[in-house]
């Protein structure tokens, strides 16, 4: 039992691969991609999601696989176009697919059962089949042989030269033999079987002679051979092109009759007129059956966490026999399919124990820099060069590592799409997702804490954003609303932009409302920016209505504190009538940074070197008094605040004497530039970075802690909150009145 559901929870995690690449292919044929390709894309990943779950007795999710596998076929088939009101079933249907297998996965009992029932009847109304109806048994539906697509093909076991052959048919001799790769990248033999019996006549053998005892069958192993006797007008490139996907994964002889083999010797393949050989009729079809046992799932030892590293092997120079020409169309199609890297599936807690060792490697090289100062040791010595090359190495080990735990944003940007289409559902708009930087790379960790903040702010777009599509049409913009959904790397960080083309947001709306909730003062005096910002705050909430979306005001404020705990910052800028921007900006990794170390009132800090834009010593005429605390400092005639580090963290009483500090010139994520006052700077180093949320909760203008050479605790700043908590006592701050002066 154990065994068996260890292979379970294999299948479960290759559903979850396989369900990405359908809503990929889906969105791309709805984008006008309707290629041949992406069209058999889309119908394998159904077909091996129905094979798999009817090995496990999934019924309901079989069911509803069977009806969609069945329209995509109509599709490939061209016997059904993929118009827009057919796909966008489909993708309703790849939601409910989903719905199906998370119910699976988890062992719940599936609820929306009413939403399946209709989007079976829809596929069903599109490929003009009777409904079907279920078994007695609750199992699959009751078939024919006709309703599943059999074409049974008769068999002759004789392989003599006496066949009786049409004039202008060829009668080719072909042996395949699949290797296990075959199998382990998702193609089917029953289905290359299927489709070479569609060129013509096919009398189709078996053999399992090597095939061992049950319980010595691997269940990633491949076993079985077939010799095929083919009568055709087909040519040999036609033969050929069937297997053009997995010729690298198979053993294939083509011989036409009177000719020679063209696959190589047979390497202990059976001898068709051996006694000995267990001959096995099989039916070819054009739809192809559930997979067998030992081809529904692979049986490798699962970890329940576990990330998957990409390994490149080099290109392997095989001589290559003069093979004919294929047909141009196919041979162009293959030139512009991409390049599959070995994967290799691994624990993920083995990789966070890697970053950890790497991470004491980084402290332990900062100790050892630590000590050869302090035993003044010349820069020239064999001792410090070696420690430069450490350094050096540690650095480039360091990157390797994070590099494994990096991993592209699209898997979590697709899943938004999912959740696009139920709000607008739900909010009966007309919405569209456009991704973009789907490909940009960023730490797992970040990757998974990041569904929840951007469901909420896709949702809030969708219900907040977007107009209706009456109103869109009055304001002379198309019907449908695009929500766009980008990422991106800027200046060390990963930005990640969630935007629409809605209404933008109704500032003298959510200033009222946030007076009336009592949140500000009533004559507050709020710049655009802070007006915007008011939707971040605890409670609001600009919905009239308590819905299943929005109006309960929780939304954006629980946005606000998921990406501070991961140490980044979410703003918004807003045009009325043109649409919204949210903003988000992280750190590309939770583990290493980059950070300049300085000295305030006594304490060792560290700031990011990210934030840091030049350093410099003022000069006592560039710095302007602003009452009787604020100072500015006039950086090339742009007068930026100047904030003392030491007197905003409560380190010292007062403000020290700016001439004798030195300043750091820093830049927040929203722009804002601000000149940080400290004692002395001394030296840029890779920092580890060890999380206080845990023990001390969310500490104000304060990131994170690390661990120095000396084994002291050093703070790493928080520089954007930081400037905001320092700008709440110069908010009136107007630099042009200090140019003036």
């Amino acid at each position: 039992m154990d065994s068996m559901e260890t292979i379970k929870q294999t299948f479960f995690q290759e559903c979850e691969d396989l369900l990405q690449d359908l809503e990929s292919g889906l969105i791309l044929m709805n984008d006008g991609e309707s290629d041949d390709e992406t069209i058999n894309s889309v119908f394998r990943a159904v077909h091996s999601i129905k094979g798999g779950a009817g090995a496990f007795e999934l019924t309901e999710l079989v069911k509803f696989a069977h009806i969609f596998e069945n329209t995509l076929d109509e599709i490939r088939s061209d016997r059904l176009e993929a118009s827009k009101e057919v796909l966008k079933v489909l993708l309703q249907s790849s939601d409910t697919l989903t719905d199906l297998f998370e119910a699976a996965r988890d062992d719940v009992e599936f609820d929306d059962t009413e939403r399946a029932d209709e989007l079976r009847a829809a596929l069903q109304g599109f490929i003009g089949d009777k409904p079907e109806e279920a078994s007695d048994d609750g199992g699959m539906p009751a078939m024919s042989m006709d309703d599943m697509g059999f074409e049974p093909v008769i068999l002759d076991f004789d392989f003599g030269d006496d066949v009786d052959v049409a004039p202008d048919a060829i009668v080719f001799d072909i042996v395949f033999t699949p290797n296990a790769t075959m199998y382990a990248h998702g193609n089917e033999a029953v289905r290359l079987l299927s489709n070479l019996a569609e060129l013509g006549d096919a009398n189709i053998t078996c053999d399992r002679s090597t095939l061992p005892a049950f319980d010595d069958i691997d269940p990633e192993g491949a076993y079985l051979s077939w010799s095929i006797e083919l009568e055709t007008e087909k040519t040999e490139d036609d033969i050929r092109e069937i297997f053009d996907f997995v010729e690298d994964d198979c053993e294939l002889q083509i011989t036409q009759r009177g000719g020679a083999p063209e696959g190589g010797p047979e390497d202990g393949l059976p001898d068709e007129d051996s006694a000995e050989t267990p001959d096995i009729a099989i039916e070819t079809t054009s739809e192809a059956p559930a997979m067998d046992n030992n081809e529904a799932v692979s049986a490798a030892p699962v970890e329940v966490a576990s990330v998957e590293i990409e390994v490149k092997a080099e290109e392997k120079e095989q001589p290559k026999a003069e093979a004919p020409a294929k047909p141009e169309k196919k041979a162009e199609k293959k030139a512009a399919a991409p390049v599959q890297a070995a994967t290799i599936r691994i624990n993920l807690e083995r990789v966070d124990r890697l970053i950890n060792l790497v991470g004491e490697l980084v402290i332990n090289q900062a100790m050892l820099t630590e000590c050869v100062v302090e035993a003044g040791l010349s820069r020239d010595s064999a001792v410090s060069s070696g420690l430069d090359e450490f350094k050096q190495l540690t650095r480039e080990i360091q990157e390797s590592v994070m590099a494994i735990r990096a991993q592209p944003v699209q898997s979590l940007f697709q899943r938004m799409s999912r959740v696009v289409r139920k709000a607008a559902q739900a909010t009966d708009k007309s919405v569209r997702l456009v991704l973009e930087g789907e490909f940009t790379e960023v730490d797992k960790t970040i990757v998974e804490k990041l569904a929840d903040p951007l469901t909420h702010m896709i949702r809030n777009a969708v219900d907040h954003g977007v107009e209706t599509p009456e109103k869109r049409l009055e304001n002379g913009k198309p019907e449908e609303g695009i929500v766009t959904l980008s990422a991106a790397h800027r200046s060390g960080k990963i930005v990640i932009e969630v935007s629409d083309d809605g209404a933008g947001v109704n500032r003298e709306r959510v200033k009222q409302i946030a007076i009336d909730k009592g949140l500000i003062p009533e004559d507050a005096p709020l710049s655009d920016s802070e007006i915007d910002n008011l939707l971040f705050m605890p409670g609001f909430s600009t919905a009239e209505n308590v819905t299943t979306l929005s109006g309960r005001g929780v939304g954006m404020d629980v946005v606000k504190r998921a990406i501070q705990s991961l140490g980044g910052r979410v703003t918004i800028s807003s045009e009325p009538g043109k649409g919204s921007v949210f903003t988000i900006s992280l750190p590309l990794t939770l583990a290493i940074l980059d950070g300049m170390l300085v000295h305030a009132a006594g304490q060792t800090l560290v700031i990011p070197l990210t934030a840091i834009v030049e350093t410099l010593i003022p000069k006592p005429g560039d710095i302007h008094h602003m009452g009787p605390d604020g100072r500015v400092l006039n950086i090339r005639g742009t007068f930026v605040p100047m904030i003392d580090v030491g007197y905003e963290l409560g380190f010292r009483d007062s403000p020290t004497h700016s001439e004798r500090s030195v300043v750091l010139s820093v830049e927040t994520d929203g722009g804002t530039q601000s000149a940080l006052l400290v004692d002395a700077i001394q030296d840029q180093r890779q920092v580890v970075i060890k999380s206080l949320e845990d023990n001390y909760g969310h500490v104000p203008s304060i990131a994170a802690a690390t661990i120095l050479g000396d084994g002291r605790i050093a703070l790493i700043l928080d520089v954007d909150n930081l400037v905001s908590s320092a700008g709440d006592s110069r908010a009136s701050f107007d630099p042009t009145l200090v140019a003036a002066e």
